[in-house]
C-alpha cells in the first residue's frame, strides 16, 4: 500500500516542481543577463542621448545602486508580504521597467528607468535560489543549485554577445525590449506554479538599519563606479563617499547588534559554512566579472575584433560552464565539496596564468579554450559552493542569507571591477612613461643611415610609428598585469576552503 501511495504521489509533485524550476529560472536569466548586456550598446546610447561618456555612465551606476539598495530587505520583504507575491511584483515591475528603458528619449529618463529596473531585479536571483531550494529535498540540492548556476554563471557570459549582436544588427532599444517575452513568461508559471509562503504578520521592518545599509552601499557603488574617474581620493566626492560608507557600515553593525528587531539577523553569521560561502562568493564574483570587464575592450581594442566577433570569442566560455554545471550536478552529493570547489579554483587560477601570457599575436583558438577552462572552472566552483554554504543553515534564514549571497556577488563584482579598471589606467601610464624613457635618438639600435623613415627617430613617421607601438604595448602589459593579480586572489582564497566543515556530513 505505502509502495502505491509513493506512485500516485510522484506524477503530481514532479509537474509543479518542473513548472516551478523553468518559470524562476526564466526570471533568473532575465536579471543575470541585464548585468552586462546593457555594456556594449552605451557607445550607440551615448549617441542617441547626446551626451558625454561620463554621463551614459550612469545608466550603468543606476542600475548597480539599486540593485544593491534593494537586494537586503528581499527577506524581511518575503516573510512579511509573501515571497510569491514578492516574486510575481518584482517579475512585473522589471518587465514594465525594461519597456520603459527602451521606449527613453533622455538621459534622464532611462537613468530613472534603469534604477526602477535594478530595484525590481534586486529581489529575483535571491528569491529563485530560496525557491529551488525549498522544492527540492536535500539529497537534490546540488542538481538544484546546478539548475539556478545554469542561469547566473551563463547570464554574464552571454551578455555581452547577446548584447553585440542586438546592437549591431537592431538597436540598442531591444537590450532592453528582449526581457518582455521572457518576462510575461515566467510571471505565468510563477502565478499558476509557485505556492506561498506563511507570512509574518508580526515581523517589524527595521526601517533605520535599512536606511543606514541603504546609504553606506549606494555609497560605496558611487565610489567604485565613479572613482577611476575622479582619480580617486584625490576628488573630494569620493572622499566624501568613501566616509558614508565607513560611517553609515560602523552605525548599522552596532545598530543590528543592540536592537530587538534587526534588519539583518547577526544568528546568520553563526553559521561557519555561510560565512565562508559569503567571502568565497565574494571572491567569484570579483574574478567571474572583472574578467569579462577585461576581455572586450582587450580584444577590440588592442587586437582589432568587431563586436560580434568579440562575442562569439566569448561565447564557449559559457559552454564550459554548462559542461561543468552539469558534471558537478551528478558529483556534488558523491564527492566532497571541498575538492570540487578547488579543482574548480584550479582550473580558473590555470586559465588566467595563460591570459597573463597573452600578447598582440595571440590567436582566437587560443582565447576561446582559455575561456572554456576558466568557464568549466567557475561551474566547478559555483555549484558547490551554493550547496554547502547553505547546507546547515536553518530554513527559517534561507531568504534572507540568499540575499546576503547575492548581496557579496554583486559587491564583489562592483570592487573587482573597479580595481582591475583603476590599476588598467595606471599602469599603462607608468608603462608608457618607462618606455617612453628608453626611446631616444641617441641610443645605438637608432644611429643608422640605412634605417627607413619609419623606424627612425629622426623623422616625424618614426615617432609616429613607436609612439604608437610604445602605447598598445604598454596597455597590453597592463592587462597582463590584471590577468595575473586576479590569479592570485583566486589561488588565496583556496585557503579559505580549510575553514569549511566536511561537506558530505552537511549536505547529506
Amino acid at each position: 500500500m505505502q509502495a502505491v501511495s509513493v506512485k500516485k504521489k510522484t506524477p503530481q509533485h514532479t509537474l509543479p516542481r518542473g513548472l516551478i524550476t523553468v518559470s524562476v529560472m526564466l526570471a533568473t536569466i532575465m536579471q543575470a543577463l541585464d548585468m552586462t548586456i546593457a555594456n556594449v550598446a552605451l557607445p550607440n546610447m551615448q549617441g542617441g542621448m547626446s551626451s558625454t561618456q561620463d554621463q551614459i555612465s550612469w545608466v550603468l551606476t543606476s542600475y548597480i545602486v539599486a540593485s544593491a539598495i534593494m537586494t537586503p530587505p528581499t527577506g524581511i520583504l518575503a516573510a512579511r508580504y509573501g515571497r510569491k507575491r514578492l516574486f510575481l511584483a518584482s517579475v512585473i515591475g522589471f518587465t514594465i521597467s525594461s519597456i520603459l528603458c527602451g521606449a527613453a528619449n533622455s538621459l534622464i529618463e532611462i537613468v530613472i528607468f534603469r534604477f526602477l529596473q535594478g530595484a525590481f531585479g534586486a529581489a529575483l536571483v535571491p528569491l529563485s535560489q530560496a525557491t529551488l531550494l525549498d522544492i527540492y529535498p536535500k539529497e537534490k540540492h546540488g542538481s538544484a543549485m546546478a539548475i539556478w548556476g545554469f542561469g547566473i554563471m551563463v547570464g554574464p557570459i552571454l551578455g555581452p554577445s547577446l548584447g553585440g549582436y542586438l546592437t549591431e544588427y537592431y538597436s540598442w532599444r531591444w537590450v532592453f525590449y528582449i526581457n518582455v517575452p521572457i518576462g510575461l513568461v515566467a510571471a505565468l508559471g510563477i502565478w499558476f506554479s509557485i505556492p506561498e509562503t506563511r507570512r509574518d504578520h508580526q515581523r517589524k521592518f527595521d526601517l533605520l538599519g535599512f536606511l543606514l545599509l541603504s546609504v553606506s552601499l549606494g555609497a560605496l557603488q558611487l565610489m567604485l563606479d565613479r572613482g577611476h574617474s575622479l582619480d580617486w581620493f584625490a576628488s573630494r566626492e569620493i572622499i566624501i563617499e568613501a566616509l558614508v560608507t565607513s560611517l553609515c557600515l560602523y552605525m548599522f553593525i552596532v545598530h543590528i547588534l543592540t536592537t530587538d528587531t534587526p534588519f539583518i539577523s547577526p544568528q546568520l553569521f553563526s553559521d561557519r559554512n555561510f560565512v565562508v560561502g559569503l567571502v568565497l562568493i565574494f571572491t567569484v564574483g570579483v574574478t567571474l566579472l572583472a574578467t569579462l570587464a577585461l576581455l572586450p575592450p582587450f580584444l577590440q581594442n588592442l587586437l582589432g575584433f568587431p563586436v560580434v566577433t568579440t562575442g562569439y570569442v566569448l561565447a564557449p566560455r559559457g559552454m564550459g560552464t554548462m559542461v561543468a554545471l552539469v558534471l558537478v550536478g551528478r558529483l556534488v552529493n558523491k564527492v566532497d565539496t571541498r575538492l570540487l570547489i578547488f579543482s574548480g579554483l584550479c582550473l580558473t587560477a590555470l586559465a588566467l596564468r595563460i591570459m597573463g601570457g597573452f600578447n598582440l599575436d595571440v590567436s582566437a583558438f587560443t582565447i576561446v579554450w582559455t575561456g572554456m577552462i576558466q568557464g568549466f572552472g567557475f561551474g566547478l566552483v559555483f555549484v558547490p559552493l551554493s550547496t554547502v554554504t547553505f547546507a546547515t543553515l536553518p530554513q527559517h534564514f534561507r531568504t534572507e542569507g540568499t540575499a546576503l549571497y547575492s548581496l557579496m556577488r554583486n559587491v564583489g563584482s562592483s570592487i573587482g571591477i573597479s580595481v582591475v579598471v583603476t590599476l588598467l589606467m595606471r599602469n599603462s601610464q607608468v608603462n608608457q612613461t618607462n618606455f617612453a624613457a628608453l626611446l631616444h635618438p641617441f641610443r645605438d639600435v637608432f644611429i643608422t643611415d640605412q634605417a627607413p623613415l619609419e623606424q627612425s627617430l629622426s623623422s616625424i613617421e618614426g615617432v609616429v610609428t613607436f609612439y604608437s607601438q610604445v602605447i598598445k604595448q604598454s596597455v597590453t602589459i597592463a592587462y597582463l598585469n590584471d590577468f595575473r593579480l586576479i590569479m592570485w586572489m583566486v589561488i588565496c582564497s583556496m585557503l579559505l576552503l580549510l575553514l569549511m566543515k566536511h561537506s558530505r556530513q552537511s549536505v547529506a
